[in-house]
């Protein structure tokens, strides 16, 4: 076998290999020396170096709400994910499946794809990342049946209703992951008078942040630099606070999967009432978020078991069972 299969996510990249499974999992970072606008380093050690460069280093993340932000950066590090997933594997150039959001316009599809050939590949095949989860969660997405899929990423959230493996709803939303992190920082830098790193804010989320409000308490200690003085400083957060600031992110959630539900057919709302919603993405670790929606809409809600890895699982499956699912490409 000589093809790849790629989640080309906002946060990391994934990559899938048939026979083998995931055998690249790496942030969509790129450190970039400003001094002749080289690649310095990419993925993990690119993380690593995140707000503590020198001045002639920038760190940057290629990939902004799902698409390409930076072309050139972009093609470098999907170079780099291939040369490091097919070396010793493969003799000849791969064919490629990238899952891609449901937004994308056909400029954007046109960059990842001219990016991957630029990259080395011989095809390049797109399928939309919810329908990629559906399939990687294992969903029924091939009978005739509303199946109601909501993709929490980390630059976009996918929300899609499936049924004969063609998507009747979708509507792809810039509110995700990092507009929860942002929203994290904002709130601890407003009312707390605290900056906090790139990363301490997805700390934050991930250990006390909640949709819903928490039974049981938590706390959190955050650290930072003080806005006033200037110097290192650290707070004590609860729950409660986490949860107001990711207020006004997760109501935009929610509306996207009332849409959802307001907008399809008698039929498919039937069928969703009954088999419920399946969340992924790494934003559906969010604590309370499958009982808020729950709550809101009347609906059964489930997770996915590895809701990080759903997109790569499923263009993975889709490489692997090519004549099945062949259809649901979109370039």
């Amino acid at each position: 076998m000589t093809d790849l299969a790629m989640d080309l996510g906002t946060a990391n990249t994934l990559v899938y290999v048939p026979g083998r499974g995931i055998i690249l999992n790496e942030p969509s970072m790129v450190a970039i020396s400003l001094r002749d606008n080289q690649v310095v380093c990419v993925g993990n050690e690119a993380r690593a170096m995140h707000g503590k460069t020198p001045g002639l280093i920038n760190v940057v993340r290629p990939i902004r709400d799902g698409v390409v932000a930076d072309y050139d950066v972009t093609k470098h590090m999907i170079t780099y994910f291939i040369n490091k997933a097919i070396t010793s594997l493969f003799r000849v150039k791969p064919k490629i499946i990238i899952g891609v959001p449901s937004g994308i316009t056909q400029v954007e599809k046109r960059a990842v794809i001219d990016a991957a050939i630029d990259a080395g590949v011989n095809e390049v095949r797109l399928v939309e990342e919810p329908v990629a989860a559906a399939i990687g969660t294992g969903m029924p997405i091939g009978e005739s049946c509303g199946n109601l899929i909501v993709d929490i990423g980390g630059g976009t959230t996918e929300v899609a209703i499936i049924s004969m493996l063609t998507v009747a709803y979708v509507e792809s939303i810039r509110v995700a992951g990092d507009e929860l992190d942002e929203a994290m920082a904002r709130f601890i830098k407003t009312k707390c008078h605290l900056e906090i790193g790139a990363f301490e804010g997805e700390r934050v989320k991930i250990a006390i942040g909640s949709a819903f409000k928490l039974e049981q308490r938590l706390k959190l200690k955050v650290k930072g630099k003080d806005i006033v003085s200037g110097l290192p400083n650290a707070i004590l957060l609860t729950d409660s606070d986490v949860h107001e600031a990711l207020i006004e992110p997760i109501n935009g959630i929610v509306r996207a999967v009332r849409r959802a539900m307001e907008n399809t057919t008698p039929e498919f709302a039937e069928d969703i009432g009954t088999k419920g919603i399946v969340l992924t993405g790494g934003g559906s670790m969010i604590k309370g978020i499958g009982k808020r929606l729950n709550v809101e809409l009347n609906v059964p809600v489930y997770r996915a078991i590895d809701p990080l890895l759903s997109v790569a699982l499923g263009v993975g499956k889709v490489l692997e069972e090519w004549s099945v699912y062949k259809n649901v490409t979109i370039n």
